[in-house]
């Protein structure tokens, strides 16, 4: 359904239409490779050699954008990986194995993500400087190994052979041109399906992408497993280039500034991965020019880096800020409104379908989430005290209480965050004992939180998208989104304030289907007016999408217009629970709430 600030029958852009958006890539490769077949037609010999090497850094730099610019790990051994695929192609070229130079960079770059996997366990546990110890010092030991072992075939002069029909320099520049191209549209639609928004999302909240259903050790594996056969691919056309690979183009400090370059330059932008592969040739040529030795290159990429991180920015970034500008005033300023009540006939037959028939619960009558005597103990404290109290299936339940009385710590143990509890959580009937909360998540209990655990790297669709885990058409989104008065699904997360991404985080969890949804301080950064609008939209969620609901909130005019039972936790123990007459009437919840006695009576 259209957005509510569009105007029904309006036809969308063509530049947003899945036509557009499915070959527009396509196209771009096809340019990219007819501007390298002329280049390679013109260029000199000198500056042939020179374009190889800034397309093999290039790839080099792009698989560094998504272990670092997407999934925001700090990997220094880039080049490590690039050694391995020159090895494997070295090796291949010496055995003589089939399938010739193409194949054996296929291999390098499998190989080289294997070892990538091995070397991304630490990061399962390390993260910042820690985990850039272990890359650096993994870089370090392969650079000691490679000049006491050198590349094989070097020793005895064999060449690696290029492929027939791209033997020469200027035949081999438009194979790494067609290389880089395949790359690139692999990373392209990796980064704009599940895997890419699983970066983006681990890098920004590592708790927010578990309770959106994805694993976030998978994640992390994956990201370095691509970053690390791009590196491997890398290396494998160097080997191609020089013939006879050695040690000295794979050293710790290049990867560093390998390193540097794809932060400056912001390459998990594919087209700023190939300027920083430029850069990497470009700087000591002009330095070369100038007079001045080329190893001051390190120090040029240095002072880019610290440029960079202490901005808090990269160039890439800035330049398409200046380009959304116009978006970012428009999406930034986008207001919570309701849907016209008579917008479209369809939007009252999607209100009034529920999906509620889908959760046995339902039709058991059985509580979609029982409690039974659930503890948490730090030490000597009780942060929860035998609580137990049961939800019904497609309903609406007030958790509250004053600051301290273990609310957050309750979202956590059931959400799994807390595994080490006593008592059990069931849900739908079934123990929640030992499952992570990523396998929670996928069984039907979802939850928001407190911060800010919206990725802002991705748009509203691309969220939604990731966070519902299941296939949906841009009509549903939009449809939801427009309830929701969320921006459209085009518009980035970035240019929307925390207020409205809280939305956007709600509509999502609704939108995976679950069987409760926990929604912790969910009117947090929105005003009077908003909080209003918000209530009316989540007393429909039941019945319009067939879910429970568990809110948390210390508004209580919102608690009591959505919620009509309520549970009051004190000290983490349940001081009361039931209807919400009976329970604000309660003496000992209006004197557990002191100051605002006058509010519950």
């Amino acid at each position: 359904m259209p957005h509510a600030d569009r105007p029904l029958g309006s036809s969308r852009p063509f530049t947003e239409s899945p036509l557009f958006r499915n070959a527009w890539p396509f196209a771009v490769a096809a340019v990219a490779i007819v501007v390298g077949l002329v280049l390679s037609n013109t260029l000199s010999g000198y500056f042939v050699f020179l374009a190889i090497s800034a397309v093999t850094a290039a790839i080099a730099i792009l698989g560094l954008g998504i272990v670092t610019g997407s999934a925001g790990m700090i990997a220094l051994c880039q080049l490590t990986f690039a050694a391995i695929g020159a090895w494997v192609v070295s090796l291949f070229n010496v055995w003589h194995v089939g399938g010739g130079f193409l194949v054996w960079l296929v291999a390098g770059g499998i190989a080289a993500g294997l070892v990538g996997i091995l070397v991304g366990l630490p990061a399962l546990r390390l993260r910042g400087v820690n985990l850039a110890v272990v890359t650096l010092g993994f870089a370090a030991a392969a650079d000691v190994t490679l000049v006491q072992i050198q590349f094989p075939g070097s020793a005895t002069g064999i060449s690696v052979d290029r492929p027939a029909g791209f033997t020469s320099d200027k035949g081999f520049f438009l194979l790494s041109i067609i290389v880089l191209v395949v790359c690139g549209l692999g990373v392209f639609f990796l980064q704009r399906g599940r895997w890419g928004a699983s970066w983006k999302a681990v890098a920004f909240s590592e708790r927010g992408t578990a309770a959106a259903g994805q694993s976030v050790q998978s994640a992390k594996l994956t990201a370095f497993a691509v970053s690390a056969a791009l590196g491997g691919i890398s290396g494998g056309l160097l080997a191609g280039q020089v013939q006879l690979p050695f040690a000295s183009s794979f050293t710790p400090l290049q990867s560093l500034a390998l390193y540097v370059l794809a932060i400056m330059s912001g390459a998990h932008l594919i087209d700023m991965a190939v300027f920083g592969g430029i850069l990497w040739v470009l700087v000591p040529e002009l330095l070369k020019r100038w007079g001045i030795p080329q190893d001051w290159g390190f120090v040029v990429f240095g002072v880019l880096g610290v440029q960079a991180l202490t901005g808090g920015s990269n160039l890439g970034q800035a330049i398409r800020s200046l380009l959304w500008k116009r978006q970012d005033r428009r999406t930034a300023n986008a207001e919570l409104t309701a849907l016209p009540p008579d917008a479209d006939e369809d939007a009252e037959e999607i209100r009034t379908t529920t999906t509620a028939a889908l959760d046995p619960a339902v039709l058991t009558g059985e509580p979609v989430l029982t409690v039974e005597h659930l503890t948490v103990q730090f030490g000597a404290l009780k942060a929860l005290d035998d609580v137990s109290f049961s939800v019904p299936a497609a309903s609406i339940m007030g958790l509250i209480g004053p600051n301290g009385a273990g609310k957050s710590t309750f979202v956590d143990a059931i959400s799994g965050f807390l595994p080490k509890h006593g008592g059990r959580v069931l849900l739908g009937g079934q123990d929640l004992a030992g499952l992570s909360p990523t396998r929670r998540a996928r069984r039907g209990l979802r939850r928001t939180f407190q911060q800010d655990r919206v990725p802002p790297l991705l748009t509203v669709g691309a969220y939604v998208r990731f966070v519902a885990r299941r296939r949906l058409s841009l009509a549903d989104i939009e449809e939801t989104l427009a309830f929701f008065g969320c921006p459209p699904a085009r518009a980035r997360l970035s240019s929307v304030d925390v207020g409205t991404r809280r939305l956007v985080e709600v509509a999502a969890a609704v939108l995976s289907q679950p069987r409760l949804v926990i929604l912790d301080e969910p009117a947090a950064g929105l005003s009077h007016e908003e909080h209003l609008a918000l209530a009316a939209r989540l007393r429909e969620l039941p019945d319009r999408y067939g879910t429970a609901l568990i809110i948390i909130e210390h508004d209580l005019d919102l608690v009591r217009s959505v919620c009509p039972m309520l549970t009051v936790l004190n000290f983490g123990s349940v001081l009361a629970s039931g209807p919400q007459g009976e329970v604000l009437a309660n003496p000992d919840v209006v004197k557990a709430y002191m100051g605002e006695t006058e509010l519950l009576s």
